[in-house]
């Protein structure tokens, strides 16, 4: 059917552009998973937009007057393509972050974007004028269907294929199908219809305010419930296709289950399993046990956003109006999607100082399960209740839990900063911590004596101190850091020195003068550049670094333009002929280190990998360094060879990752 053809590949395409063009624009931004949470909060707008439209032309145009337009903004649409952002939006590093991206996607995508939003609700809408007595209904899970299939398609066959460039001139042909499939469909709806077909269906009563609300606020529930659980493990994992995809698509599929017409979703039936999935999330807000188990976290958390978007997606769909409503009743989901987008993404990070939106948002759907169970049975009505106290309980205990002896908490685009202090000024103990996310990022001994020493992954017996001393004994040198943390690196300077720093987060700068002394103790010249690493490195003329280290991370996430064989070629730009390079690699669930020996040898460069390992001392912090260096007299110094160095795992079947490949898949540990 020419009707389901259309929508289905309309949808394909809406779904496929929202990875593809977050990828490309995700290292101009740090990487950090914010990006993705902008990028969503686009979407959602413009798909109220596409909806808004779709609800308006149908109204308010006669059909002919209707394709005619819908033509015109087809054939404009057109003239964007390909859907590749320009190099004018790359951020010189001060500038504000989500205006710029929600900017720079309407001038990349947003008329095509609009006309795909606008495709499913206004077919649906010509399929039933055409067709009355035929639900349209049905062809919503068709267009989910096809989302679906886009989603999980771009990380296991469309990424690790293609290139950026490639992806996004492929989306842009099939774009062009699509804009001559809907442009004759337009034109084949406005024909005027006879007999029969021409005779409206019975009067429905219109929605009323009730009516509205209930779809609004299930609508939002579903969409922040999405977006604070993809927050939660792209944070603490890496922002990358994979983990954006995997929360999207359930919440996709929910709708299909929802809206498929077999009434597959009966509440009667599955109440219990929701208030178990809500209790699932609830438990593990309460229990740090398991924080930092992601073969836990995952399973609890997806499960328990696909039966909360499927309880709220079910009630969307047992509440429908009639056909004639149809539109309306699509703007009001839209607009519910895309207030729950705008609740995350916005609103959080100005009312809230670390990410309880999840948090929220559970205790959120248990009140709304709550009010819809208590009309089923007795049992249905007291479990409700006792989630519902349960969620609340277990947020309020997770929101003290992490202020637990947090000196300092802030929230930006880039992620929560804490700033966690343990025993007294005065005393013979005295400790501050950064912690990004759920990771620590620094740490200092306060203690008079003890406070210009390094620590944690950058203490003597790292990989990272291994280069520095290396360097060390032929006088003063030069350093870069991309990643400032604490600032423990600039521990190690000496008088002569020159210690810069790269950060793409004014907080982080703003908490390591405010709260550490490591900075202000140096007895080298400490100098900040503010903005993105990589972008302000190919910006400056060469430093003529002794050592560069890497270690741009927010909790577990890695920034993936840090580690590209065009990155590597942007630092050893920055070297001296003897400098090192040092990639901190550390991760528990990523396995960078072929991925950093790959790249070395595609740039024809030395790399050795130095574990320190924690020797039964309960005190020290693991890490491991990947040093790479044109010289392979660097990485054979003493100071480099008392650490033990390894020759770095080889993954000749990988392929080398680059600024227009990455596979993050691959490298799951």
């Amino acid at each position: 059917m020419a009707y389901a053809a259309t929508i289905f590949l309309s949808s394909f395409l809406l779904f496929l552009v929202q990875p593809l063009i977050a990828r490309q624009i995700l290292p101009w931004f740090g990487g950090t998973a914010a990006v993705w949470t902008t990028c969503m909060l686009f979407f959602q707008m413009v798909l109220l937009a596409g909806y808004g439209y779709a609800h308006a032309t149908n109204a308010k145009l006669a059909p002919r007057a209707q394709a005619l337009l819908h033509t015109v903004l087809l054939g404009a649409s057109l003239l964007l393509l390909p859907i590749i952002p320009a190099e004018m939006w790359k951020p010189a590093g001060t500038e504000e972050p989500i205006s710029r991206i929600l900017l720079l996607l309407t001038v990349t995508v947003g008329l095509p974007y609009l006309l795909l939003s606008a495709t499913s609700p206004l077919l649906q809408a010509w399929f039933a004028r055409m067709r009355p007595g035929v639900d349209p209904y049905r062809l919503f899970a068709v267009s989910n269907l096809a989302s679906l299939l886009a989603l999980v398609g771009y990380p296991f066959l469309v990424e690790p294929i293609f290139g950026s460039v490639a992806q996004a001139v492929g989306w842009s042909w099939l774009y062009g199908v699509f804009a001559v499939l809907c442009a004759v469909l337009a034109w084949f709806s406005a024909k005027p219809v006879a007999g029969k077909a021409a005779e409206t269906s019975e009067p429905a009563p219109a929605p009323g305010r009730r009516d509205y609300g209930l779809w609004l606020v299930l609508s939002a529930a579903g969409s922040v419930m999405l977006l604070a659980v993809t927050n939660h493990v792209t944070q603490n994992v890496a922002s990358f296709p994979l983990l954006w995809l995997v929360p999207l698509t359930l919440y996709l599929l929910t709708f299909i289950v929802a809206f498929e017409g077999r009434n597959i979703y009966r509440v009667e039936v599955l109440w219990p399993v929701v208030l178990a999935g809500l209790a699932g999330m609830a438990w593990l807000l309460g229990d740090g046990r398991f924080q930092l188990d992601l073969a836990v976290q995952l399973p609890v958390y997806l499960a328990g956003l696909f039966l909360a978007c499927l309880f709220c997606h079910g009630e969307l769909y047992r509440s429908r109006p009639a056909p004639r409503h149809l539109t309306a009743f699509y703007l009001t989901i839209s607009a519910g999607g895309a207030l729950g987008g705008l609740l995350v993404a916005v609103v959080a990070p100005l009312v809230f100082n670390a990410y309880y939106e999840l948090a929220v948002g559970v205790v959120a759907v248990a009140l709304l399960a709550a009010m819809r169970f208590a009309n089923l049975n007795l049992w249905a009505r007291i479990l409700s209740l006792l989630v519902l106290f349960g969620s609340a309980g277990c947020a309020a205990y997770s929101a003290f839990s992490f202020q637990k002896n947090v000196r300092l908490s802030e929230r930006s685009f880039y992620g929560v900063l804490r700033v966690k202090e343990y025993g007294a000024e005065g005393t013979s103990y005295h400790l501050r911590r950064l912690v990004h996310g759920v990771i620590m990022h620094g740490e200092q001994n306060m203690v008079e004596g003890e406070r210009r020493k390094p620590t944690t992954y950058y203490q003597p017996s790292s990989g990272i101190g291994a280069a520095i001393a290396a360097k060390q004994a032929r006088g003063p040198i030069r350093v870069g850091v991309i990643g400032l943390g604490a600032g423990t690196l600039a521990a190690y300077g000496r008088k002569g020195d020159v210690y810069r720093f790269y950060d793409i987060n004014p907080q982080v700068v703003s908490v390591a003068r405010r709260e550490f002394t490591f900075l202000g103790d140096s007895a080298a010249k400490v100098e900040i550049a503010l903005g993105d690493a990589r972008l302000t490195l190919e910006r400056e003329a060469p430093e003529g670094f002794d050592v560069l280290a890497i270690d741009a991370f927010s909790s577990d996430a890695i920034p993936v333009h840090l580690i590209t064989k065009e990155a590597l070629g942007v630092y050893l730009k920055h070297m001296k002929p003897e400098g090192i390079v040092a990639f901190h690699v550390s991760n528990r669930f990523l396995n960078l280190v072929p991925v950093v020996e790959r790249i070395a040898r595609e740039h024809g460069v030395h790399a050795v990998l130095v574990a320190d390992k924690d020797d039964d001392d309960e005190d020290k912090t693991t890490s491991d360094w990947v040093l790479v260096s044109r010289s392979k007299a660097a990485l054979e110094a003493e100071a480099v060879k008392e650490r033990s160095p390894e020759a770095p795992e080889e993954r000749p079947d990988w392929r080398t990752w680059t600024d227009d490949y990455s596979n993050l898949v691959q490298i799951l540990k």
